[in-house]
């Protein structure tokens, strides 16, 4: 199974799960796996999602990511679990 890690860091305000999760969901992406915290008011998620229902290349998801970070203020990263699992051995 095609997978991926999606982080989200952000000053928290209501929308911020609603609009990744809706962002995933156009792009045929199940959420498989959430945590997400808030800590003073900084807003925490990590998410593992499948990817084998992608419907075209993971740049174009990771822009759409990224123009809904900018939109709600909060930074995503998107990687593939391959290279976050590679990163954390290093």
């Amino acid at each position: 199974m095609a997978k991926a890690v999606v982080t989200v860091v952000g000053k928290d305000q209501p929308g911020i799960i609603a609009g990744v999760a809706q962002t995933l969901a156009t792009h045929n992406i199940n959420i498989l796996d959430v945590s997400q915290t808030i800590m003073s008011d900084i807003f925490t998620m990590s998410m593992l999602v499948n990817l084998e229902k992608l419907d075209e290349e993971f740049n174009a998801l990771q822009d759409d990511l990224n123009a809904v970070g900018d939109k709600l203020g909060v930074t995503i990263h998107t990687q593939r679990e391959e290279i976050f699992d590679a990163m954390s051995r290093v």
